[in-house]
């Protein structure tokens, strides 16, 4: 019997700054948006690329099995003339057991972090360490 994975295919990746500030608008929060891709390279490699206008990065990483599902990504690539590193931690979210098939979107949630600094608008550093949440939907 063969079984498709769960994560293989395009999403739609979204990711917000962790910051508790209620009155901040959910637009100032936005860290980063784009298309993630996945694709299999063997019963537990992923690989794949994240990106969106004017950035892109290729991905390396490996699922695990559980409840829920997890995957785990570095991402790398050179944006600007200079090389971006991210790392990625998600879960599949699961399946509702009174969801309807035409309303529920397969979704991962999970973590991205900064992993070595880059300049930013208008000459500043984007630091290292960065941590901030995201969400990816199966975009079909």
């Amino acid at each position: 019997m063969t079984v498709t994975n769960p994560f293989v295919g395009n999403w739609t990746y979204r990711s917000f700054l962790n910051d508790p500030d209620i009155s901040k608008a959910a637009n100032d929060l936005l860290f980063g948006e784009g298309t993630l891709t996945i694709v299999e390279q063997s019963e537990t490699e992923l690989s794949g690329t994240i990106g969106g206008p004017g950035w892109s990065l290729d991905l390396r990483g490996s699922f695990g099995y559980g409840s829920p599902m997890q995957v785990r990504f570095q991402g790398k690539g050179v944006v600007g003339g200079e090389e971006w590193i991210y790392d990625y931690i998600g879960w599949l979210v699961p399946v509702w057991p009174n969801s309807t098939d035409r309303l529920e979107v397969p979704a991962i949630v999970g973590s991205v972090v900064r992993t070595i600094p880059h300049s930013g608008d208008g000459g500043s550093t984007n630091p290292a360490g960065v941590v901030a949440s995201f969400y990816a939907v199966r975009a079909g």
